[in-house]
């Protein structure tokens, strides 16, 4: 029980610090600055969503991918650590990886228009972008069908709150200031960092395993 609990917060931490929701905050009103608040809940609500139903399919599909291609976990671990270290780094440097944030061009003149932000660029990249995805491949296929459930479960929960998040975004930037969501920016590129790190020691530590 206790290394399901640790597990959990471990999963839930990694999450959390790719994701950056509170640092996404600016992003999602940037984007729904010229629709109304009722449109603007919709496109938070449909963002969530498509990027659970994203880490779903990526955690419970990792192993048949890493079968089909032949892909062994410690190569996905060097490869998606990388990936998750770099997002970490620009994040770090205050600046906002091109991986994870692409820029998005042009106005959204329809309803229909502005919904589908929802999709590209909110779901993803943005929320389940290429770290994210590597990050949940990396926690469900190291373990059994609990550690996959709970990978799952760490994400619903961080989607819930990434969904308040967005809808009360405005008051939370009044209340905490520019300023304030960049420090926060900074420690979770930190975190990412880190991560992205272990994941590559334990990629390394398993491939001279399976070389030995």
């Amino acid at each position: 029980m206790e290394n399901t609990l640790l597990h959990a917060l471990t999963v839930f931490m990694g999450f959390f610090a790719i994701m950056n929701p509170i640092a996404n905050v600016p992003i999602f009103l940037g984007l729904t600055s010229d629709v109304d608040n009722h449109t603007a809940a919709t496109i938070a609500l449909r963002s969530v969503t498509i990027a659970f139903l994203i880490v779903i399919v990526f955690s419970i599909a990792g192993k048949i991918i890493f079968e089909l291609f032949g892909v062994t976990l410690p190569a996905f671990r060097i490869t998606g650590g990388l990936i998750v270290f770099f997002i970490g780094l620009h994040m770090l440097q205050g600046n906002q990886s091109s991986i994870h944030h692409p820029k998005e061009e042009g106005s959204q003149q329809s309803q229909e228009a502005a919904l589908g932000i929802a999709v590209s660029p909110l779901a993803t990249p943005i929320l389940a972008g290429p770290g994210t995805i590597a990050t949940a491949m990396n926690f469900s296929a190291s373990g059994g069908f609990m550690e996959m459930v709970v990978t799952i479960a760490m994400f619903a929960v961080l989607c819930v709150i990434t969904y308040v998040l967005f809808v009360f975004g405005g008051k939370l930037v009044t209340y905490v200031g520019v300023t304030a969501l960049g420090a926060i920016t900074r420690m979770m590129g930190l975190i990412l960092a880190v991560i992205g790190t272990q994941m590559v020691i334990e990629g390394l530590h398993g491939a001279f395993k399976l070389a030995g």
